[in-house]
């Protein structure tokens, strides 16, 4: 008994003292694995040929682990983006942001035959978790909004009750505390849209799923936006639907958005 309570209380700090990159491992290995699932023979073969001969699933974390190095820190500023008052897109002209990097991206493959292999797979990397990134509702920057604050988070069927940021409760702690199944099985629950549905999910522009997602993510201020006010089983059961929206539909969008490239 000793032994489970220390278990779940070094998992408690470790959740806690995490930086908060946006969807945690579990969120964009789902939404990869989604986007495989809808790629064409064509695109997964030759995507496959610049990532090593993994699947995207493999590399849809590979920027929170990278980006804190010296190589590829101009991207720290990638994972977000922001929207203003009335909900339109406001683009960082200094740094960068999530849909600057994507269109960067975008903008290389779209001729991936005429660059280096290195350039190809690096970029392909940057989309498989950009697209991922722009979905996460803690990664749209609300102007006006605090998002930047302390809850008391969990007591649910696994995480134990503790400290957390917001960002992070967005991010992972509300998947963490609910998922008592394994990946698969939580896909095949999630991916079941009729093909009609796909594709107008994956209709429009880049920026009209800026638009869309800011819209749907507004739910995030209803459900929590007083510092420190204690978040347990209900908060969690509210939040998930909307969690499991934004990582369906940035599934099949990763996956237009690679079809259309390769």
């Amino acid at each position: 008994m000793e032994m489970k309570k220390t278990i779940l209380a070094l998992a408690a700090f470790v959740l806690m003292a995490a930086p908060s990159f946006g969807w945690g491992r579990e969120g964009h290995e789902a939404i990869a694995k989604i986007a495989d699932a809808h790629l064409s023979p064509s695109a997964k073969k030759k995507i496959e040929k610049y990532l090593d001969n993994h699947s995207i699933v493999y590399w849809a974390k590979w920027m929170d682990d990278y980006r804190r190095t010296k190589e590829y820190g101009f991207t720290t500023k990638w994972h977000v983006l922001s929207v203003d008052e009335n909900l339109a897109y406001v683009p960082d002209e200094q740094d960068g942001d999530a849909v600057y990097g994507i269109n960067q991206a975008v903008g290389i493959l779209k001729n991936y035959k005429d660059h280096p292999d290195s350039t190809v797979t690096v970029n392909l990397k940057y989309i498989i978790h950009l697209v991922g990134d722009m979905h996460c509702p803690s990664h749209i920057y609300y102007k006006g909004r605090n998002q930047n604050y302390y809850v008391d988070f969990g007591g649910g069927y696994v995480l134990p009750r503790q400290r957390m940021k917001i960002h992070t409760v967005w991010d992972q702690g509300a998947i963490k505390a609910t998922r008592i199944w394994g990946l698969e099985d939580w896909l095949w629950e999630l991916d079941r849209l009729s093909p009609k549905e796909e594709r107008r999910v994956v209709e429009g522009t880049l920026l009209d799923w800026v638009d869309d997602n800011a819209g749907r993510c507004l739910r995030q201020f209803e459900l929590s936006s007083t510092p420190e006010e204690n978040l347990a089983q209900d908060f969690v059961n509210e939040a998930m639907p909307l969690i499991e929206t934004q990582i369906l539909y940035a599934g099949y969008r990763l996956a237009a958005v690679l079809n259309s490239l390769f």
